[in-house]
C-alpha cells in the first residue's frame, strides 16, 4: 500500500522581485514557508501534488495563470525552500498543511481568494476549503485524488504502464530500496513510472523529472495522517455555495468517478473532461485546459478579494 501512495504519488517576510515574479519567505518561530507570487490582481493559490513534492514543477502553469491574476506557488512543509526542524508525524500533519495555507494567506492580506489544487493538492484543497469555506471564494479541483481516502483502496498504477514498464520499474524502486538513491536511479525510475500519468508520451521526460522530487518519508507521513484522521470533506463541503470547477483528463488514472462522485457533494460544482488528457491538462490539452480555468475565473474578476488595510 505505501509503495501504491507513494508512486500516486513573529513573521518575517522577504520579498525578490524577478519581471513580476516575487519569491517571498516566511518565518514564524522554526517553520520557514517559501513561496512565490506570479502576477497582480484576483489572487489563486496552487497547490501542487505529491505529497512530499516541491512548488518548480507548477512554474509554468503559475505563469500562465499570473497573466491575468496574482497567482501563488508554494513549498509545501518540509519540502523544497520550505524549511521545520524535524519530519515526523508530529510536524506532518494536514492540518499543519491547512495551517500553513493560512499563514500564507494572512501574510498576504488577502480576505478571499481561489484555490486551485493539483493531484493530492486537490485534497488538500478540499480540506483548507472545508476548514475554512469563507477564505474561498472559488475552489478549482485539478485531477484531484478525491474527497475521501476511498481511491486509494483500489488505486493501481501498475495497470497504467506497459509489463515490460512494470519490470523496469521493479528494478529501479529495488535500487533505491537498497539505497541508490542517485539523480539517474531516481531518474530511470520515474521514466517507467511516468507514462502512467500522461496520454501524450512525448510528456515523459518532464514528469519523470518531476517524479525525482518526491520525498517519501513526507509522502508516507501525510498519508499515514489523513487515514488516522479519517480525511473526509463530503460532509463540510456539503454546505460549501461557492462555484467549483472539476476538471481533470478522460484518460487520467484517476477514475472519472471520482470527479462526479465530488460534484455530487457540491451544489455548485461543473465537471470538465478533456479527451487525449492524463494527468497534467495544462501540459497535454493547454488550450481546453485554459479555457475552461479562464471561463470559470472570469466571474471573480469585478469581486474585492484584498482585506481593507488598516
Amino acid at each position: 500500500m505505501m509503495k501504491t501512495i507513494y508512486t500516486f504519488l513573529s513573521l518575517f517576510i522577504c520579498f525578490t522581485p524577478i519581471y513580476g515574479q516575487n519569491e517571498k519567505k516566511i518565518i514564524k518561530e522554526d517553520n520557514v514557508i517559501h513561496f512565490t507570487t506570479f502576477g497582480t490582481g484576483d489572487p489563486i493559490l496552487i497547490i501542487n501534488g505529491g505529497p512530499g513534492m516541491n512548488s518548480a514543477g507548477f512554474t509554468s502553469l503559475a505563469k500562465k495563470l499570473g497573466q491575468n491574476n496574482m497567482a501563488i506557488i508554494y513549498d509545501q512543509r518540509g519540502t523544497g525552500k520550505s524549511k521545520i526542524p524535524e519530519i515526523d508525524a508530529n510536524s506532518i500533519t494536514i492540518d499543519a498543511m491547512v495551517n500553513d495555507i493560512e499563514i500564507i494567506r494572512n501574510s498576504l492580506n488577502i480576505n478571499q481568494w481561489i484555490v486551485l489544487g493539483h493531484s493530492f493538492g486537490g485534497m488538500l484543497g478540499s480540506y483548507y476549503t472545508a476548514k475554512f469555506p469563507d477564505k474561498v471564494k472559488g475552489l478549482i479541483l485539478s485531477s484531484s485524488g478525491g474527497l475521501t481516502m476511498d481511491l486509494f483502496n483500489n488505486l493501481s498504477i501498475a495497470s497504467h504502464i506497459t509489463a515490460k514498464e512494470r519490470d523496469s520499474l521493479a528494478y529501479w524502486n529495488s535500487r533505491i530500496s537498497k539505497g541508490d538513491t542517485t539523480y539517474f536511479t531516481r531518474l530511470q525510475r520515474g521514466k517507467y513510472l511516468a507514462p502512467a500519468y500522461v496520454y501524450n508520451k512525448t510528456h515523459v521526460p518532464v514528469i519523470s523529472h518531476r517524479l525525482t522530487q518526491g520525498n517519501p518519508k513526507i509522502n508516507g507521513l501525510v498519508y499515514q495522517n489523513m487515514r488516522k484522521i479519517n480525511f473526509d470533506c463530503t460532509e463540510a463541503l456539503a454546505t460549501y455555495k461557492a462555484p467549483v470547477l472539476i476538471i481533470q483528463g478522460r484518460q487520467d488514472l484517476i477514475p472519472k468517478s471520482v470527479a462526479y462522485f465530488a460534484q455530487n457533494v457540491m451544489p455548485q460544482s461543473k465537471v470538465v473532461l478533456l479527451d487525449k488528457s492524463g494527468h497534467y491538462g495544462w501540459l497535454e490539452q493547454p488550450n481546453l485546459y485554459f479555457k475552461a480555468v479562464h471561463q470559470f475565473l472570469s466571474a471573480f474578476e469585478d469581486t474585492e478579494t484584498v482585506a481593507d488595510k488598516p
